[in-house]
């Protein structure tokens, strides 16, 4: 099973890093500082801004100001932080111009992230920053698109949450996702789900008037769902 388009969008925390452990810390550390049930947040942050999700869940509070509370500490902390295995492989050899990273981390826990893991940090990466809205808005990888000169159709991108899918039907690009931080039926809208990014391949096309890259599941279309399905 295999696709073939001209750049390929990764989310980052879930596909190419592990973070788990760590944002689940500072998410239940923050909730006991505000007396709020840590289970219902974690339940919605993974692939949101964060401060999204504070809006979400304490409206009460000033969202903006606890997100850059918690952010200025999760940024730099590495604890728990550790590559997928396959990211560095993955995206080692794509060419720089045809893949990039959209992601809802601000920029310096992106970065820390990466370069903690030892995954290439691409020439085009979209945090919470560049964009006024988070996913499951287009916004993060509509940017990501345009600052590659790709057209979002002939954008695939890799995701691993509802609101990062969501996200990229928005675009109008087709999306992947890999079951790393939701079980597999709540990423059913993805064109494709497989349990492992080392189910994925992508590379270089040798003949460039269809694409760029081409994009293979190492499995058949009905054993790649069916794998996730019946995990």
């Amino acid at each position: 099973m295999e696709w073939v388009c001209d750049a390929v969008l990764f989310d980052m925390d879930g596909v190419l890093v592990d973070s788990t452990a760590c944002v689940e810390w500072h998410w239940r550390q923050w909730a006991a500082e505000h007396g709020l049930d840590a289970q219902a947040i974690l339940a919605i942050a993974h692939g949101q801004r964060t401060v999204e999700t504070i809006r979400a869940v304490a409206p009460h509070l000033d969202a903006d100001e606890e997100a850059a509370q918690l952010e200025a500490r999760a940024s730099i902390d590495t604890e728990g932080v550790v590559s997928i295995q396959g990211a560095a492989r993955l995206v080692r050899n794509l060419p720089p111009d045809a893949w990039a990273i959209g992601t809802s981390a601000p920029p310096l826990m992106a970065t820390t992230r990466l370069q903690h893991t030892g995954v290439l940090t691409p020439t085009v990466l979209i945090t919470a920053e560049d964009v006024g809205q988070g996913k499951p808005h287009p916004q993060v990888y509509l940017e990501a698109a345009a600052r590659l000169h790709v057209a979002p159709a002939r954008c695939i991108v890799i995701e691993d949450a509802p609101a990062g899918i969501e996200a990229a039907r928005a675009a109008g690009m087709r999306v992947l996702a890999v079951a790393t931080t939701h079980e597999p039926a709540a990423l059913q809208d993805a064109d494709a789900v497989v349990m492992q990014l080392l189910d994925l391949e992508i590379t270089p096309t040798t003949d460039h008037h269809d694409g760029r890259l081409v994009v293979r599941i190492l499995l058949g279309e009905h054993e790649a769902r069916q794998a996730a399905y019946n995990r």
